[in-house]
């Protein structure tokens, strides 16, 4: 298995313990929110596949001065709605994942538009995934306060 495939393996996993949170919310709770200052559940989930689009352009050095959401002014239906929508940028992202050499993971450089750091681009595919998995986290967090049985993640 090559350095991309197990990467590829990773975010496929993270991915799919995601979704069976996120199918876990009721419609009633999906602009539940703990604070005023945070993101709703739908919200969440939102960014997490919203995420997939601008993770292309960085990882293929792209220009995010300019970027705009194919999820702008979108209006939040449901989560099979949100994934049925995401799916094609989520194939486009993974397509590019999968095309990178051992080489590129390794040497190419990658800087973050938002915090300016830089990572050779095999560490930033893991922080991709670190950064749902974080999500993920936070959504059981959401789950429990709601007082809404948490779907079991690890099977």
């Amino acid at each position: 298995m090559t350095q991309t495939e197990l990467i590829i393996l990773n975010l496929n996993e993270i991915r799919r313990r995601s979704i069976k949170l996120w199918n876990g919310l009721p419609k009633s709770h999906y602009h539940w929110k703990p604070d005023e200052n945070a993101m709703s559940a739908i919200e969440m989930i939102r960014h997490v596949l919203e995420a997939d689009y601008g993770w292309n352009i960085i990882i293929n050095q792209g220009n995010m001065a300019n970027y705009k959401t194919p999820w702008k002014n979108r209006p939040f239906v449901s989560v099979t709605d949100e994934l049925e929508f995401a799916k094609p940028y989520r194939k486009i992202f993974l397509k590019s994942v999968l095309q990178f050499t051992e080489t590129e993971l390794s040497e190419t450089k990658i800087v973050h538009p938002g915090n300016g750091e830089k990572k050779t681009l095999g560490a930033y595919l893991l922080r991709i995934g670190y950064h749902e998995s974080v999500h993920a986290g936070q959504f059981l967090s959401y789950l429990r306060a709601m007082k809404i049985e948490r779907p079991e993640i690890w099977d």
